[in-house]
């Protein structure tokens, strides 16, 4: 799927690289405007055609705790909220030990020497 930005963005440092969140869809309305005609060279426009075809509608769960972790199943999206590193280290164990996969964290970069009782310990 392309990435549709506003025509000129590449124009103006306020819409640049670094500035994501101004880097958006605007349509093109010019009266002469090539990219409105759909010229051949020029960036795609937002049509419907675009849209995602998922087979399933995953459900996106925001987890913060254990009890929500307990509530979710298999099929759910799940994305760490917003928690610190020790409770985020207690929920990514659970989840690999419940099977459950986590969208927004990686795993590999969790500590993997303490065991999941030593942790929980730590935090109390």
């Amino acid at each position: 799927m392309p990435k549709f930005l506003k025509r000129v963005w590449n124009n103006y440092s306020k819409l640049g690289k670094r500035k994501k969140k101004k880097q958006v869809w605007r349509k093109p309305r010019g009266r002469h405007n090539k990219m409105r005609e759909e010229r051949a060279g020029r960036p795609a426009t937002v049509k419907i055609g675009y849209k995602n075809n998922s087979p399933e509608r995953m459900e996106i769960v925001t987890i913060r705790n254990l009890a929500d972790l307990e509530k979710v199943s298999k099929k759910d999206l799940v994305v760490v909220g917003n928690v610190g590193r020790k409770k985020k280290m207690i929920l990514v164990r659970a989840a690999k030990e419940k099977g459950i996969a986590l969208k927004n964290v990686r795993v590999e970069k969790v500590n993997k020497e303490k065991p999941l009782e030593e942790i929980k310990n730590e935090s109390k």
